[in-house]
């Protein structure tokens, strides 16, 4: 991976701060958004609705996903079907069980029965994109988010996950998979290796795509300067 440039997978800008979604909408490379609740809690959305009202009007015309936040399947649902009714690009975040841990499934094959384009979210395991990319299906277009970053803060290796995760969706031509929370630049160039679909990344990490091929000897002078720069600000002396 010598530059941004080489990157096959699609980078999706992750967040809830409508100047931020603004900003990096101009930035070429970024193909779709995805926002949920608690990035919306952290920058202080208080009205859902008009916070994805004004988004769509500033971004109208590239992937963008909001989530559900009802616990019963019933109320999953009625928000998920006027979600869908905002726009063209808007994609229903639904997640992979309730709080109670029940699968979703039975939801998730309705909604993309009827045609409504949906992201699956919150999956971890292999077993679970089996069942979710069952449910969805060879209907509308979709995504699928495997929280890769969560399951690599358990030890465990997520490139496994994803590349089996391909396997079970390669049935489906409608269906992508996103790694969802990066927790690394590197993360990035494995999605890529793997032949994922999508990553989502986050404000902080977007700011490091400009390193990616960047001369490690380069960097290694620059830290030492930095080093430096800074003690000598501090004013350090032995």
């Amino acid at each position: 991976m010598s530059s941004l440039a080489d990157l096959r997978v699609k980078i999706f800008a992750d967040g809830a701060d409508t100047g931020g979604i603004v900003e990096m909408s101009r930035r070429p490379y970024i193909a779709g958004f995805t926002t949920n609740p608690t990035l919306m809690r952290k920058a202080g959305v208080a009205d859902y609705r008009a916070f994805a009202k004004d988004v769509l009007a500033a971004v109208p015309n590239r992937p963008i996903s909001f989530e559900v936040f009802a616990d019963d399947f019933g109320d999953m649902e009625r928000q998920a079907r006027e979600i869908a009714t905002w726009g063209d690009s808007v994609f229903v975040k639904i997640p992979v069980t309730d709080t109670k841990g029940d699968s979703a499934a039975e939801l998730i094959r309705r909604l993309a029965g009827d045609g409504i384009k949906l992201n699956v979210t919150a999956l971890l395991t292999s077993e679970q994109v089996e069942t979710v990319s069952a449910a969805l299906g060879d209907h509308a277009q979709s995504f699928i988010s495997v929280f890769a970053g969560r399951l690599a803060d358990t030890g465990r290796d997520p490139i496994p996950v994803i590349a089996r995760s391909l396997d079970v969706m390669r049935a489906y031509p409608n269906q992508r998979l996103i790694w969802a929370s990066p927790r690394e630049v590197l993360n990035i160039v494995q999605a890529d290796a793997v032949g994922c679909h999508v990553i989502t990344v986050t404000n902080d990490l977007l700011q490091k795509l400009d390193l990616i091929g960047k001369d490690p000897l380069q960097f290694s002078l620059e830290t030492v300067r930095m080093f430096y720069e800074d003690a000598k600000k501090a004013g350090y002396t032995l």
